[in-house]
């Protein structure tokens, strides 16, 4: 079913920002303050939003660059950022509180009433990013020709 001329596409930095305002108080005023933190560390961040159903239908925002860098949940006692690979990236500041066991996965659990350290929240956003393009760009590499064994003849 086409949409009308009229309708008009609602962007994800919209949704982002529509979640944000209805989500309200802390876990708005958070959630808010991460995004700001991950623009401020990656320029380039793309913002989408992904897993829309009906039980979500606001779905999910996500920050992307070259991959998903994380995603910006909100529960009822905490606003939790999950890195994607966070898994293989460096804490030193020890950020990471949540899905500690996972071969993939970590997050940060943010409660009411805590502060961010925004130093050490861009430095972990801007190592997500580079770990991804790292990746990207090891996946854009042509393979390896196989060597054959043969001699050309001169």
């Amino acid at each position: 079913m086409a949409k009308r001329a009229s309708e008009k596409e609602t962007s994800p930095s919209q949704l982002i920002d529509a979640k944000i305002e209805k989500l309200g108080g802390w876990r708005g005023e958070m959630l808010g303050t991460i995004r700001q933190i991950i623009k401020q560390a990656c320029p380039d961040v793309v913002e989408t939003v992904k897993w829309r159903k009906p039980s979500n239908p606001m779905g999910v925002p996500v920050w992307e660059c070259a991959g998903i860098i994380c995603t910006g949940e909100s529960y009822k006692s905490a606003v939790k950022m999950t890195f994607a690979h966070g898994a293989r990236l460096k804490d030193p500041s020890g950020l990471f509180n949540a899905s500690l066991d996972g071969n993939l996965r970590r997050a940060i659990d943010f409660h009411e009433g805590d502060r961010i350290n925004a130093a050490a929240l861009k430095a972990l956003v801007r190592e997500a990013a580079a770990f991804n393009k790292a990746k990207a760009a090891t996946k854009a590499k042509p393979p390896a020709r196989a060597k054959t064994g043969r001699q050309s003849k001169a």
